[in-house]
């Protein structure tokens, strides 16, 4: 037997720079990684604890399929205090992280035989693109563009709706580009997903991760009864290992998720679940902390990188990376990715990993230790355009 015996889509696959960039990282000694998007921060000691308390008090067993009821009970409050939305416990489920929430909810609501399309705001993370596909979905690409700080223009939206528009992806803080979206798009989006009847699928891991001076509001509350929002604990509480993370939906699309999943994963790990909890009524112990440390190192990252002649940098609004402008150097983005690395030994992510929106940047993850950090960027600083044309 051979590849021929495989699914048609994956005899011959793409390259998958995310994955590329992972294995180099993992395998190419002495360099500094700056690609990662997994913080250096240790999961808190107090949310270890209380989950092997409960592995001790024996919670080590399945638990509801939805996710265990005082988690669930849990997010519900923290919308209420945090954003003051008011969610149903059954509108609730708890996953695997939020990438196994959106390939569910894709499932759920995508019909392949109808070509139901997906419009996906670009550059972003390299999964959502795959996820449509592999749940039979279309791919419909917004290009958001550098000179609108990469923010999604509502007109450029509407321009793509189409009577098989099923959903608009969007990701706000947005992985890579740290642009946060402004609550007057917010609204606009909204009112366009119910005058189309169209589900805004939101990913909104990097809520908690804000430069000073942005707001950042979830959009369902703008459209509450066509948003599907995702969530995690991977990034506000370092719990990326956990895997653990939660989709928010209309009642009836929640109630499909799960027939769904009955058969990909049933439930979330238990531990996980309960470290969730304790993590989550905690959140202003521990988000707070991390927050702070990432805005400094990328206050940092941005002001070295202003003073790059070859280089320039996208205004951080959110999120934990920079997405540094390259276009200078002449090479594009997985060539100039492959010189960084053997000039300085330093690896960070080809723009083009984010979609062809990405191309002519890079992103530069904010997941190592400020003095990483700084001989990192003291490296790079170095190097002349003229470095880049040998």
């Amino acid at each position: 037997m051979d590849n021929s015996n495989l699914n048609q889509r994956y005899q011959h696959p793409e390259p998958n720079i995310l994955a590329e960039i992972s294995t180099l990282a993992a395998t190419t000694k002495d360099t500094i990684d700056l690609s990662i998007g997994d913080p250096d921060f240790t999961t808190p000691k107090a949310i270890i604890d209380y989950a092997y308390e409960k592995a001790l008090a024996g919670q080590t067993h399945y638990t509801e399929a939805s996710g265990l009821p005082e988690l669930r009970e849990t997010i519900k409050a923290y919308y209420h205090d945090n954003y003051q939305l008011d969610f149903k416990i059954p509108q609730i489920r708890v996953t695997v992280g939020a990438s196994h929430a959106l390939y569910i909810t894709l499932a759920a609501i995508l019909t392949p035989e109808a070509g139901d399309e997906v419009i996906i705001a670009q550059p972003c993370f390299s999964p959502y693109e795959d996820e449509v596909v592999a749940t039979g979905g279309v791919p419909v690409i917004l290009s958001t563009k550098p000179e609108n700080k990469f923010a999604v223009q509502t007109a450029e939206v509407a321009a793509l709706i189409t009577p098989k528009t099923k959903a608009i992806l969007l990701n706000s803080p947005n992985n890579p580009t740290g642009n946060v979206m402004s609550d007057e798009t917010a609204q606009q989006i909204a009112e366009l997903a119910i005058q189309n009847d169209i589900f805004i699928l939101t990913d909104e891991v990097y809520g908690d991760f804000l430069m000073p001076g942005q707001h950042f509001t979830p959009l369902a509350k703008f459209a509450p009864a066509n948003t599907i929002t995702f969530g995690s604990m991977s990034k506000s509480f370092a719990m990326t290992g956990w895997r653990i993370g939660y989709l928010i939906a209309p009642e009836y699309v929640a109630d499909v998720t799960r027939l769904v999943n009955e058969g990909i994963t049933y439930s979330a790990p238990i531990l996980s679940q309960e470290a969730a909890i304790y993590a989550l009524q905690h959140a202003d112990e521990f988000a707070p902390i991390f927050a702070k440390e990432f805005r400094t190192r990328l206050e940092f990252i941005e002001k070295v990188v202003q003073t790059i002649d070859w280089m320039e940098i996208i205004p951080i609004q959110g999120g934990i990376y920079a997405f540094a402008d390259i276009r200078k150097t002449g090479l594009n983005s997985v060539d100039f990715a492959a010189a960084l690395l053997k000039k300085t030994g330093i690896i960070v992510i080809p723009g083009l990993a984010f979609g062809q929106s990405g191309e002519g940047f890079i992103r530069i993850a904010a997941t190592q230790p400020l003095a990483v950090i700084k001989k990192a960027l003291a490296k790079i600083k170095t190097l002349q355009i003229d470095d880049f044309k040998e």
